[in-house]
């Protein structure tokens, strides 16, 4: 036991025994330890010592990380062919925004836990009276990932209505409306924020619906609040039970009392998120 212990250890020219460390670990053994672990951790270890560096460019670490259905992912980007990169580049690619759709939605993988975030932009929606500058008008900003927005100036009729029809990785997914009250703008390095035109959405709650090609379905309400903040309005959670089979989802943000007009409402984006992702303040409405 004790010549055993030596010859592990190691032996320095005087006699002592050498202590091993993470230098001497097997580069297949410093593998097993990140299969365990979330990507920004695998990078952070890679810097570590040559070991980690090394098994951090393995294909079979990365596979683990990407979700089964990567391979059709993949057909989204332009130029990429799973058969000429590595699994780390596969990896690195889709945690990038991949957009489709001429540019009105993106989908990329979240990098800690995995799983497949979307974003849908406003033009990507069907909003009543949106050809009508009377009623809304697409700005341009900074505070949207797709750098244009919705905004409502006034109108009697709200519904916000849109659909996506896409193969999830397996997992259980958030669906939000990404809202604003009041118009936003920087005057002299400074955010400020303007709710002249903000009326009606104290009169009556705002009804969030959607459903699901396999019969998951939710219906909330609730008054819309906090002027000047981004809110992220939850609508419901669906779960995507197949990676290989496409999930057509139908969602619509509503409010049709024709008794009163309202605006001063931002519209940006319908996100959908692998659920227990938060990223910004959430809202869930009442059911």
């Amino acid at each position: 036991m004790g010549a055993g212990a030596s010859d592990l250890a190691g032996m320095e020219p005087s006699g002592k025994v050498a202590r091993a460390g993470l230098g001497d670990l097997p580069e297949l053994c410093a593998a097993e330890v990140l299969l365990h672990l979330d990507a920004p951790d695998i990078c952070r270890l890679a810097r570590l010592n040559h070991a980690f560096r090394g098994a951090a460019a393995a294909d079979f670490v990365w596979e683990k990380k990407l979700p089964e259905n990567y391979g059709h992912l993949l057909r989204f980007v332009d130029g990429a062919e799973e058969g000429e990169m590595g699994k780390k580049d596969i990896f690195a690619r889709l945690a990038k925004p991949v957009s489709f759709d001429g540019g009105k939605r993106e989908f990329w993988l979240k990098k800690s836990r995995g799983g497949i975030c979307m974003a849908l932009s406003s033009k990507a929606l069907v909003i009543t009276g949106i050809d009508d500058r009377r009623y809304w008008v697409n700005m341009p900003t900074t505070e949207s990932r797709f750098h244009s927005i919705a905004y409502l100036q006034q109108i009697w009729w709200f519904e916000v209505v849109g659909e996506v029809d896409f193969c999830f990785p397996a997992g259980t997914y958030s669906l939000y409306f990404r809202l604003h009250l009041g118009k936003s703008s920087t005057r002299f390095g400074r955010r400020i924020c303007s709710s002249e035109q903000i009326h009606g959405w104290d009169k009556k709650p705002v009804r969030f619906q959607f459903s699901t090609s396999d019969g998951q379905h939710a219906v909330s309400q609730c008054y819309l609040d906090e002027p000047g903040s981004w809110i992220l309005y939850h609508v419901g959670d669906f779960v995507a039970s197949s990676s290989e089979q496409p999930i057509k989802l139908k969602f619509s943000l509503a409010q049709i009392d024709c008794t009163h007009t309202k605006g001063g409402l931002c519209v940006d984006s319908v996100l959908i998120y692998p659920k227990g992702f938060e990223p910004e303040r959430v809202i869930r409405a009442q059911k």
